[in-house]
């Protein structure tokens, strides 16, 4: 009998323990479900980001490559999707916005649409971003390339042949911290100036390239002391989400097998960032190695580690006074060059449609840069030797007039200006071939396709540059033949002082 209190107090502690466990796990429930609740109402005041690419190898035909551009368009409609998406035949380069629902549901959607070429694609996603960096419509287009850096068609270096090795941002991170190494910012110079890798003294060497575009990579690859700087090192690459790197790292590679004077260089491997800076960030709240901020295409216009922002003294000045300042705010431009201009607000306010000339980029600042003619005439030099350079690596494919029976043609056309650049209009828009062309008009240099800005589509119309004034006047005297059942329009088309003509990334 004396057993039974001490039984009865056991049973009642136990069954306390069992309540207040029940209670713990009903109320670590709710809150869980209060979490996801909250979850979702954010959702909806706010909007979830994607940024993703993906090359293809080997490269769609004409008509997968429409196929493509129709399911873009059709299925970004479908899940009320915005923002840019650019589809080559090389691949495809998008940055979109929209639901956190529709976003996944849009990128699922093009896993199953073809999951031999999406099945491995890194999509990128940023959510509860306001409501005020949603891009407003869908802009799906055809491109040449994905990005410009006019290696399109043969130039191209095959990626998947030489593309470099992938680092996950851990893996990187490491490899910033070894000597003999070189990192390359692959981006622009105007982005670099707000924010960029800092690696350990004793680590690896950052290098800024100083571009304003992509086009100027294959050049500063070409030069001496681009070449000095890569002598014996391992190299290391990173742009903003890694598509940037793919084909820099490939055409480097490229070169370190073909060219002799780049095999001599003892490179010790070439690397690149998985999902580039954006991936970094998420794995290194703390900002790791870096130092500023990352510039990126959307309404975020930059961005930078949660835990690395606060407090931090910006990287760049202000073109105007010096005052520290890493914003790009109101299209504000570089009056030589182009580029997005660093104007802190007091300065705008002072001068907000930018009347002061002087006022000009720090590249154009150290480059002693005062007219866009510089730019242009400099662009155009070294393009053009990089294109001799492409030229005299490959067998030209132009025809030439004695190679043809030229029975079949028409007299020449008077050209007493000796003009050598030419309009050609109402060809064939889906068959129409740069073989096709030189195989009717011998010796062309440059063809500019021209196709509608917003939706890529080729107008059939097209600039040529012909070698000679005697070419040109071989070529307008062909006007009115039939090529492909139509019969296309041949004249001589002055080119205007103020072009950049012919264009090096026309050349044949």
């Amino acid at each position: 009998m004396d057993d039974l209190p001490s039984k009865t107090v056991k049973k009642s502690k136990k069954e306390k323990k069992e309540k207040k466990s029940k209670k713990e796990k009903k109320n670590k429930r709710k809150r869980a479900d209060d979490s996801v609740i909250a979850e979702v109402e954010n959702q909806k005041d706010s909007i979830s980001l994607c940024l993703f690419y993906q090359y293809i190898e080997p490269p769609w035909n004409t008509e997968e490559h429409e196929k493509a551009l129709k399911f873009m368009k059709e299925s970004g409609e479908k899940f009320n999707i915005g923002g840019r998406m650019r589809v080559a035949t090389e691949g495809i380069n998008c940055t979109i916005t929209g639901s956190y629902e529709n976003v996944r549901k849009w990128t699922d959607n093009l896993v199953r649409w073809s999951p031999g070429e999406f099945g491995k694609t890194e999509f990128k996603f940023t959510d509860n971003l306001p409501m005020g960096q949603a891009f407003p419509n869908l802009k799906a287009f055809e491109v040449v390339e994905i990005v410009n850096y006019g290696l399109a068609g043969e130039k191209a270096p095959s990626i998947q042949q030489f593309g470099g090795t992938h680092l996950e941002p851990e893996d990187y991170h490491k490899k910033m911290e070894e000597e003999d190494t070189v990192i390359i910012d692959v981006r622009n110079h105007y982005e670099a100036i707000i924010g960029r890798f800092n690696p350990p003294k004793d680590g690896a060497k950052w290098i800024d390239p100083k571009m304003r575009k992509s086009t100027e990579f294959p050049v500063w690859l070409d030069k001496p002391e681009t070449k000095e700087q890569l002598k014996g090192k391992q190299v290391l690459m990173y742009c903003t989400g890694g598509i940037r790197c793919e084909r820099a790292s490939a055409l480097l590679k490229q070169k370190l097998e073909t060219e002799g004077d780049m095999k001599e260089l003892g490179v010790k491997g070439v690397y690149q960032l998985q999902g580039g800076i954006d991936k970094y960030f998420k794995q290194f709240s703390d900002g790791g190695h870096w130092k500023g901020k990352n510039y990126v295409f959307d309404k975020r216009f930059s961005h930078a580690p949660p835990e690395a922002c606060v407090g931090a003294d910006p990287l760049s000045t202000c073109e105007k006074c010096s005052k520290p300042w890493d914003k790009f705010k109101g299209k504000r431009r570089c009056p030589t060059c182009g580029v997005p201009s660093l104007i802190c607000r007091d300065c705008f306010e002072a001068d907000p449609k930018g009347k002061d000339r002087n006022v000009r980029c720090d590249l154009c600042v150290q480059e002693n840069i005062t007219h866009k003619s510089q730019i242009r005439n400099r662009q155009k030099e070294e393009l053009a030797a990089l294109e001799q350079k492409y030229l005299n690596l490959r067998p030209s494919k132009r025809s030439r007039v004695d190679d043809l029976d030229v029975s079949q043609y028409k007299p020449l056309a008077p050209n007493p200006e000796r003009i050598t650049r030419l309009f050609l209009s109402n060809l064939c828009t889906k068959n129409t071939t740069e073989d096709i062309l030189c195989n009717l008009l011998p010796n062309i240099t440059h063809i500019m396709w021209l196709s509608d800005r917003k939706s890529g589509a080729f107008y059939g119309k097209a600039f040529l540059e012909m070698a000679t004034p005697e070419d040109a006047a071989f070529a307008v005297g062909q006007d009115g033949c039939r090529v492909l059942g139509r019969n296309i329009k041949i004249k001589f088309q002055k080119a205007d002082a103020k072009d950049l003509w012919p264009p090096p990334n026309c050349r044949l």
